[in-house]
């Protein structure tokens, strides 16, 4: 009979592989698809929040939509389709950066992220898909897979966790050693807590400036909670940057 850590350690790899092609999946249909009103039929937290936000949209409003069975904007050929892939460590706080730029409501908890979340945002004659992916050991190895589709990358830092930021480092450095132009923002995160490390701090820990060469980079402080989103440490001015990002020729 195998060991209990051993079948422990099988399943958790088989659970993030599982994820991991249901994510591969979700991209390559929403990549084919594209400027049509087809959607895929994923379903979760995630969608239903969405879901809702959009049935209590006023008219003429630009709208959220995630690939679901329910309804959402139609993808016209006008409209530019841009991918935002957001990674980070587990508990760096990705998906409440993505539930602020998209919602913009409360929340007192946001569940962790086992495998990949999506939304999209209609703004500006743009379709800007947002692709969140776990950050769990079993996950990070997967994540090159995904940085080819992408227009920009948001990588999301727990300023607090002093313990893990040499992996974050390593992991990110890892992941663009053969991406030199991709945008990269990396995002300080949970600057409310008294502990945080200041953007200063981070950048030399990060050692960013050994990724910039060609690339453009951005560094911002940010607090992903209901309580900051009228501060300066606020998401929505990473919502902001993406569009400026994403417009460009």
């Amino acid at each position: 009979m195998a060991p209990t850590g051993t079948l422990r350690e099988l399943t958790l790899a088989l659970g993030a592989a599982v994820a991991v092609l249901g994510s591969l999946l979700f991209i390559a249909v929403k990549i084919y698809f594209r400027g049509t009103d087809t959607g895929t039929g994923w379903s979760g937290w995630w969608e239903r929040e969405l879901r809702e936000l959009r049935e209590q949209a006023p008219p003429g409003d630009a709208g959220l939509g995630v690939p679901g069975p329910a309804p959402h904007p139609p993808a016209s050929p006008q409209l530019d389709w841009r991918q935002v892939l957001v990674l980070g460590l587990d508990g760096a706080g990705k998906s409440s950066v993505l539930h602020y730029i998209c919602s913009q409501t409360a929340r007192d908890r946001i569940a962790p992220t086992h495998g990949f979340n999506s939304a999209q945002l209609f703004v500006e004659g743009m379709e800007m898909d947002l692709l969140e992916v776990g950050g769990s050991q079993n996950l990070r190895a997967y994540w090159p897979h995904y940085v080819s589709h992408a227009h920009v990358l948001v990588f999301v830092v727990d300023s607090v966790d002093r313990s893990r930021l040499l992996t974050a480092r390593q992991e990110l450095h890892a992941l663009l050693a053969d991406e030199p132009q991709l945008p990269l923002v990396v995002l300080a995160n949970k600057q409310d807590k008294s502990n945080a490390l200041s953007t200063a701090e981070l950048q030399e820990e990060l050692a960013l400036h050994a990724l910039s060469g060609q690339r453009e980079l951005f560094l911002l402080p940010t607090s992903a909670t209901w309580d900051s989103l009228n501060s300066a440490t606020s998401v929505l001015h990473v919502k902001s940057l993406l569009v400026n990002l994403l417009s460009q020729p």
